[in-house]
Protein backbone atom coordinates (compact mmCIF):
# COMPACT_ATOMS: atom_id res chain seq x y z
CA UNK A 1 0.00 0.00 0.00
CA UNK A 2 1.19 3.65 -0.52
CA UNK A 3 -0.90 4.55 2.36
CA UNK A 4 0.55 6.50 4.83
CA UNK A 5 0.95 5.21 8.76
CA UNK A 6 -2.00 4.82 10.41
CA UNK A 7 -4.65 6.20 7.19
CA UNK A 8 -5.56 2.62 4.95
CA UNK A 9 -8.09 4.77 2.97
CA UNK A 10 -5.27 7.36 1.74
CA UNK A 11 -4.95 5.58 -1.65
CA UNK A 12 -8.29 3.55 -2.22
CA UNK A 13 -8.57 4.74 -5.58
CA UNK A 14 -5.39 3.55 -7.20
CA UNK A 15 -5.42 0.46 -5.36
CA UNK A 16 -9.12 -0.10 -7.08
CA UNK A 17 -7.32 0.80 -10.04
CA UNK A 18 -4.93 -1.72 -9.91
CA UNK A 19 -7.49 -4.43 -8.77
CA UNK A 20 -9.37 -3.73 -12.10
CA UNK A 21 -6.36 -3.21 -14.21
CA UNK A 22 -5.04 -6.55 -12.81
CA UNK A 23 -8.59 -8.41 -13.11
CA UNK A 24 -9.67 -6.50 -16.79
CA UNK A 25 -6.26 -7.16 -18.25
CA UNK A 26 -2.75 -8.69 -16.79
CA UNK A 27 -4.48 -12.06 -15.86
CA UNK A 28 -6.19 -12.65 -18.93
CA UNK A 29 -2.88 -12.09 -21.83
CA UNK A 30 0.42 -13.71 -21.51
CA UNK A 31 2.71 -11.38 -22.14
CA UNK A 32 5.70 -12.59 -24.23
CA UNK A 33 8.57 -9.72 -22.98
CA UNK A 34 8.51 -6.58 -20.99
CA UNK A 35 8.16 -3.89 -23.80
CA UNK A 36 4.80 -6.33 -24.85
CA UNK A 37 3.48 -6.10 -21.54
CA UNK A 38 4.15 -2.43 -21.46
CA UNK A 39 2.68 -1.38 -24.79
CA UNK A 40 -0.37 -4.09 -23.46
CA UNK A 41 -0.91 -1.87 -20.65
CA UNK A 42 -0.90 1.18 -22.78
CA UNK A 43 -3.29 0.00 -24.96
CA UNK A 44 -5.24 -0.61 -22.18
CA UNK A 45 -5.84 2.30 -19.96
CA UNK A 46 -5.42 4.58 -23.01
CA UNK A 47 -7.39 2.84 -25.13
CA UNK A 48 -10.38 1.74 -23.12
CA UNK A 49 -9.92 2.61 -19.43
CA UNK A 50 -9.75 5.87 -20.04
CA UNK A 51 -11.82 6.65 -22.59
CA UNK A 52 -14.61 3.99 -22.82
CA UNK A 53 -14.92 2.66 -19.30
CA UNK A 54 -17.22 4.86 -16.97
CA UNK A 55 -16.30 5.49 -13.65
CA UNK A 56 -18.76 5.53 -10.68
CA UNK A 57 -16.66 8.04 -8.10
CA UNK A 58 -16.98 10.50 -11.07
CA UNK A 59 -20.61 10.54 -12.31
CA UNK A 60 -20.50 7.60 -14.25
CA UNK A 61 -18.76 9.02 -17.50
CA UNK A 62 -15.58 7.88 -18.53
CA UNK A 63 -12.31 9.75 -17.22
CA UNK A 64 -11.93 11.41 -20.11
CA UNK A 65 -15.22 12.70 -20.50
CA UNK A 66 -15.06 13.88 -16.73
CA UNK A 67 -11.48 15.58 -17.55
CA UNK A 68 -13.32 17.61 -21.06
CA UNK A 69 -16.27 18.87 -18.35
CA UNK A 70 -13.92 19.84 -15.43
CA UNK A 71 -12.01 21.78 -18.07
CA UNK A 72 -15.04 23.32 -19.63
CA UNK A 73 -16.43 24.41 -15.87
CA UNK A 74 -12.86 26.34 -15.19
Amino acid sequence: SFSRKGCPYDNACIESFHATLKKEEVYRKRYEDFENARISLFQYIEGWYNRKRIHGSIGFVTPEAYEIMCRAAA
